[in-house]
Parts: C-alpha cells; structure tokens; sequence
C-alpha cells in the first residue's frame, strides 16, 4: 500500500508540475495596460529610499508610490537600490513619481511613447492597442 501511496504522489507532483510550466510562459506573455497620462522614463533607484533621479533629475518617489516589476507584480524601492530601468510612470499633485511600471524588453520596444506632457497633449493614444502616434 505504502508503494501505492509513493506512486500516486509522484505521478500527482508530475502532473502539477507540467500544468506550472505553461502558467509560468502564459503569464509573461500578456500584454498591460498603462494609462494615457504615463510617460515614459528613465528612474535610477537611489541608495536611501524614497530618493531617485528620473531622466538624470533628482527627485523623490511619492508617498506611497506604486512600483510594478516586469512581471506586473509590486516591488518594493528597498530592493531596487542603485539599479537603473526604462518605465512609464505617472505623477502625483507634487510632481513625484506616484505610479511606475518597470517596462519589459517588448514593451520597451513598442514606440514611440511620449517622454513629456506636451508630446502626450500633441500626440493620439489608442488605449486598446496601446500605441502612440505622432500627428
């Protein structure tokens, strides 16, 4: 019975394990949604957090900012000290950095995307294909 027992375990841990793979590819393959007011950057985490520069300017992450990594989930600023990564992000009423997307290599690509308020108010968003286009 014990050996019954082994053999249903271990075809059951064999089966969940191969269901696992697939859901691990499926889930980096999906596509986000980003707001139209997000611009796109470039945010160096600083040593002692909230600090940070965006495009080589110092500033502050908001108060409660929200930092989601390449695969959609939050990330804590305390773990991505001194590291440097392509975003989008938006601001709150102060001007800091409030919502920021760490951008994946695909979605790094996807341009153009618009790095400054002005080019956001000139150009036209598509927000179900996600894409940007110049006038």
């Amino acid at each position: 019975m014990l050996r019954c027992l082994s053999a249903a375990l271990i075809s059951c841990a064999a089966f969940v394990s191969v269901l696992h793979v697939p859901a691990a590819q499926a889930q980096m393959q999906f596509q986000r949604s980003f707001p139209q007011e997000a611009l796109r950057g470039e945010l160096t985490f600083g040593n002692i957090p909230p600090e940070a520069k965006l495009n080589d300017t110092a500033t502050r992450l908001a108060p409660g900012a929200r930092i989601r990594g390449q695969n959609n989930m939050m990330v804590m600023s305390d773990g991505l000290r001194g590291q440097t990564f392509v975003v989008l992000y938006t601001r709150d009423l102060l001007g800091q950095p409030k919502d920021i997307w760490i951008l994946r290599p695909e979605e790094i690509s996807r341009t153009p995307w618009p790095t400054t308020p002005e080019e956001a108010k000139t150009w036209r968003f598509d927000a179900t294909k996600q894409i940007w286009t110049k006038p």
